[in-house]
Parts: structure tokens; C-alpha cells; sequence
């Protein structure tokens, strides 16, 4: 409805009120056309339209910010569209569970099949450590046992050994005989498996006399050094001056050499380590020796090294 029809019909009520008031009497007439005209605008009046004009008039009177009164508030959709849209949400979240989106994810298969490779590389790797291990404990219970049974006789023989040791350029060993010897073997914790990662073996020679030796202030600590880094037996006498200072010393060494040989299984490389002390001569050497290479020859060699014979102990070491 218009402004000019609003006003036209308000006139008109107006002057029926007025009427009424002066008692002035209108016709039947007049009185049902009046009736008749306002029902028939209250039949056409648009409830929504008259609500989108009174929001246009009012985003009109603003004076900033959207000013526009063609720019209004989106219109509530009908009922039907906003159940069609819930359902398109839906189907939205079906698209985002989870096991689909890890299925259908380019990085996640590169990802999972890495980690199938890596563990075929760990089963691969777990079982070549396992068979190197299984060498190396394999090797050291031959040791052990050949070691064992070594001794054993030759603390009843008791041999000469044909080898010489040179002490600080004074002292010479010679005329050794075997005194006694001893195997040993130590395994690992059964956490780590109980696989048997030591063997030693210790024994004593003796030659039939000692030694004296003499040392001044200057060589006295070098010569006391060098008889502990051999493990020699020895006493020291100090003589001292008026002053309490030590001018020399008599070193009376025994007759006897101690030699120990340790055999331990390096894992992480599959080697052994043999580090001996006073076996060829007075000192620690250490070789390190693949575990196939301990066979019955390399066996045999290594107690011809032990009797001071002549040996292919070293040659065979190094297969």
C-alpha cells in the first residue's frame, strides 16, 4: 500500500471519529464501504514485505558502516532447504572420518610403506646380528674348551718354555718352566641373551733365580712404572741421605712372570678381541681375529705360541 492510499484512509477515519464525536451521522452506506475498504487492506497487507521495507528504512538512516539499503540480512531459508543442507553437512562429515581420510592419504601410504620396508630391514638386520653372535659365542666355547683341556695337562707336565723376556735392559728371563695355569669363562646377563662373551686364561712361569738391580734418584719411579705395567713381583729398598732425600734404590725382581690372555666377543663388529699380556714378550698387545678363523690349526698354533715353539699363531690371526 502507498503512502498517498495510507493517508487517504487515515482522513478518513479520522473525519468518521470526528463525526461521531460532533454526532454528526453518517449513512448505512458510508459506514459499510468504510468497513468493506479496511478489511480489504488489512487482506492485502504483507506481513514480511513490511518487514524487509521498515529494515531497509533503518539500514538508510544509519550513517555509517553499510549504508546501502539494498544490502540486508540474508532472508530465512524455508524449511525444506535448511533440512537439505543438514544432510549435505552429514555427508560432509562422513567424508572427514578418520579411517577414510588415512586410506585415501597419498603421504600416509608413502609413510606405511617406509615403515614396511624398515621392518623388513630390522627382521633382516635382527637376524644377521643373531647369526654373528651365535658365531662369536660359538668360537669362544671352542676356545674355552681347548683352553680347559690345555692346561689341565700342562699343569702336570709342567714344560720348559722356550722364551726369553727382556726387563729394562737388565733383567733377562730365562730357563722358564710352566708353574700352573687356569681357564675361565663369563657369560652375559640372561637379559642380553646368557651368551658366553669371555674367556680367559692365566699362568705362571718361573725362572730359577732373581734379579737385583739398581737405580739412582732419576731412575727410580720410571723402573718402579714399568715393573707394575708388567706385572712383575718385586721389592724396593730406598736409601736416603742426610737430608731424608732418596739418592738410590736396590729393585730385588722374583723370578717369576705372570700371562694372561683375554679373549672378548666385540658384537656390534663380530670380531674378537684378544688382548694378552707378557705372552710373546714382556707387555700388553691386543689383535682383534675374525670368529671363523678359530678352527682346530689356529687352536693348536696358539698353544704352540703359549709353549714358546715356533707358531703360524700371527699368520692365522689375520684370515
Amino acid at each position: 500500500m502507498s503512502n498517498p492510499e495510507k493517508l487517504a484512509d487515515s482522513s478518513r477515519i479520522l473525519d468518521a471519529i470526528r463525526a461521531k464525536r460532533e454526532r454528526h451521522t453518517a449513512t448505512a452506506g458510508d459506514i459499510e464501504a468504510l468497513e468493506a475498504s479496511l478489511m480489504a487492506d488489512i487482506d492485502a497487507f504483507d506481513l514480511n514485505e513490511a518487514e524487509r521495507q521498515a529494515r531497509r528504512e533503518q539500514l538508510a538512516s544509519m550513517q555509517g558502516g553499510m549504508g546501502d539499503a539494498s544490502l540486508v540480512f540474508p532472508e530465512i531459508v524455508p524449511t525444506g532447504t535448511v533440512r537439505h543442507l543438514e544432510h549435505a553437512r552429514k555427508g560432509v562429515d562422513a567424508r572427514r572420518d578418520p579411517k577414510r581420510i588415512i586410506d585415501g592419504s597419498n603421504l600416509l601410504g608413502q609413510l606405511r610403506h617406509q615403515a614396511e620396508l624398515r621392518q623388513r630391514e630390522l627382521h633382516s638386520e635382527m637376524a644377521e646380528r643373531s647369526a654373528s653372535n651365535n658365531a662369536l659365542e660359538h668360537a669362544l666355547k671352542k676356545l674355552f674348551f681347548f683352553l680347559h683341556d690345555l692346561v689341565q695337562q700342562l699343569n702336570i707336565v709342567k714344560p720348559a718354555v722356550e722364551r726369553q723376556y727382556a726387563a729394562a735392559g737388565d733383567v733377562m728371563f730365562s730357563g722358564l718352566v710352566w708353574q700352573e695355569g687356569f681357564a675361565d669363562y663369563r657369560t652375559q646377563s640372561q637379559a642380553k641373551g646368557a651368551l658366553v662373551e669371555l674367556v680367559t686364561l692365566s699362568y705362571q712361569l718361573v725362572s730359577p733365580g732373581s734379579f737385583s738391580i739398581a737405580r739412582d734418584e732419576t731412575g727410580i719411579e720410571p723402573l718402579r712404572t714399568t715393573l707394575f705395567d708388567y706385572g712383575l713381583q718385586f721389592t724396593c729398598k730406598e736409601f736416603k741421605n742426610e737430608r731424608s732425600y732418596v739418592e738410590r734404590a736396590e729393585f730385588q725382581i722374583s723370578g717369576q712372570v705372570g700371562v694372561s690372555a683375554r679373549w672378548k666377543a666385540d658384537f656390534a663388529n663380530g670380531l674378537l678381541v684378544l688382548e694378552s699380556r707378557n705372552l710373546e714378550r714382556l707387555g700388553s698387545v691386543i689383535h682383534t681375529i675374525k670368529p671363523e678363523a678359530i678352527d682346530q690349526e689356529f687352536l693348536d698354533e696358539f698353544g704352540r705360541l703359549l709353549l714358546g715353539l715356533s707358531n703360524r699363531f700371527r699368520e692365522l690371526a689375520k684370515r
